[in-house]
C-alpha cells in the first residue's frame, strides 16, 4: 500500500484573554488562534499550564500556573509550537491610606486611596458596595467616588489582576448632624455672646455659622450639645448650621436684636416713698429682662416695643438712673429723681 504523509499545520495563536492575572496563578483563560484542536502542550514561559482543555480547533482554555513578570503563552501540536502572545504575572496590590476617611452616608465625595501596584484596578468597594467611580492616577494612587452607605466604618478593598487588598475600617460613614435648638434664641448685634446649640450626630463639627458668618469660636461638649460664641450681626434672624463630615444641618433660628433705647421718662420724678408708676418710651423694648432704678430691679410691665411701665422703688431723695437691658444689650440711662415731702 502507498504511505501518505500527512502535513500538520503550526499552530497560531492571536489572544490571550485575560492578558495577566497574579503571580500565584490559578487564572482560568481562553487562548484563541488556529490549529488548535491537537494541542499537546500549553506553556506560560517555560512553565506548562496547571491544566488545559481543547474547546475547538480555534479555542483553548487553560489555567495559568504561577509565576513573575511578562511571559509568552505557546501551544504545541504535532505541527509544532507557536508564536508567543504575551501574558503579564502582575503584582499583588497593597493599600495603606485613604484620604479623606470618613464623609456623608449619602455619598457622593471624592476620596484617595493610596498604595502600591494599583495600577490596572478593575474594582473599588466600601464595605460590600462598588464604589460610584473610580480612576487609576498612577500605581500608587487610585481616586475613587464613595458610594452611599449606613453609618459606621467599612474596610476599603482595591482588586486587580495580581490580586486584592483590603484596609480594614480604614473609612467611615457620618451620620448628618441635626439641630434641634439654640439658646438664648437671641442676642446683640456686635455678638461675642455664648449660646448652647443642641441636636444629634454633633460630635464630628468642623463649623458652626450664623447664616454665611462662621462663629467665633465652638466648643463640641458632646454628641448633642455645641456652645458657640456668636459673631457680630445684622438686626433680624439668621440661620445657625453645624458642618460635619457627614453633612451640613438644618438651619435653626437665631435672632441679633438692636440694643433697647429710652428716649422719655414720664414722670421723671416722684416721691421718695414710692408707690407709683412711671413709663418709659423709646424702641426695641419688647424683650426686656431688666429695668434697674438706681441699680435695684424693678417690676415692670411690656406695653409694646415702644412702651414700658415700670414701678418705682422707694429710696433716698436725689437723682438716680434708669436702665432697661434685653438680649439685645443695655439701653443709655435715664434719670429719674425721688423727691422728699416737704417739711412743716
Amino acid at each position: 500500500m502507498p504511505f501518505t504523509y500527512t502535513t500538520v499545520p503550526v499552530p497560531v495563536l492571536t489572544s490571550v484573554a485575560p492578558t495577566s492575572g497574579p503571580a500565584a496563578g490559578g487564572t482560568t483563560v481562553t487562548l484563541t488562534g488556529t490549529g488548535l484542536a491537537t494541542a499537546s502542550a500549553v506553556r506560560f514561559g517555560a512553565t506548562p499550564a496547571v491544566s488545559f482543555t481543547v474547546v475547538s480547533d480555534t479555542h483553548i482554555t487553560a489555567v495559568a500556573p504561577a509565576g513573575t513578570g511578562t511571559v509568552p503563552v505557546t501551544v504545541t501540536t504535532p505541527g509544532g509550537t507557536s508564536n508567543g502572545i504575551s501574558y503579564t504575572y502582575s503584582v499583588a496590590p497593597t493599600l495603606s491610606g485613604v484620604v479623606p476617611n470618613q464623609g456623608p452616608t449619602s455619598g457622593g465625595n471624592t476620596v484617595t486611596l493610596t498604595g502600591t501596584n494599583l495600577t490596572g484596578a478593575t474594582a473599588v468597594t466600601f464595605g460590600a458596595t462598588p464604589a460610584t467611580s473610580f480612576t487609576v492616577v498612577s500605581p500608587t494612587q487610585i481616586t475613587a467616588v464613595v458610594p452611599a452607605a449606613t453609618a459606621g466604618p467599612v474596610g476599603v478593598t482595591v482588586t486587580t489582576p495580581g490580586g486584592t487588598s483590603t484596609l480594614p475600617s480604614a473609612y467611615f460613614y457620618v451620620s448628618a448632624p441635626a439641630l434641634t435648638g439654640v439658646a438664648p434664641p437671641s442676642g446683640p448685634l456686635s455678638g461675642g455672646n455664648t449660646v448652647t446649640l443642641t441636636g444629634v450626630h454633633l460630635i464630628e463639627a468642623t463649623a458652626v455659622r450664623f447664616g454665611t458668618t462662621a462663629a467665633s469660636a465652638f466648643t463640641v461638649v458632646s454628641d448633642t450639645q455645641i456652645t458657640a460664641v456668636v459673631p457680630a450681626g445684622a438686626a433680624g434672624l439668621a440661620d445657625v448650621t453645624v458642618s460635619t463630615a457627614g453633612g451640613t444641618s438644618n438651619a435653626a433660628s437665631y435672632t441679633y436684636l438692636p440694643a433697647p433705647v429710652v428716649a422719655t421718662l414720664i414722670p421723671s420724678q416722684g416721691p421718695t416713698s414710692g408707690g407709683i408708676t412711671f413709663t418709659l418710651t423709646g424702641t426695641n423694648l419688647a424683650q426686656a429682662t431688666t429695668v434697674l432704678v438706681g441699680g435695684a430691679t424693678a417690676g415692670f410691665t411690656v406695653v409694646s416695643d415702644s412702651h414700658i411701665v415700670v414701678d418705682a422703688l422707694p429710696g433716698a431723695a436725689g437723682p438716680v438712673t434708669v436702665t432697661v437691658s434685653t438680649p439685645g444689650g443695655t439701653s443709655a440711662p435715664k434719670t429719674y429723681t425721688r423727691v422728699g415731702s416737704p417739711g412743716i
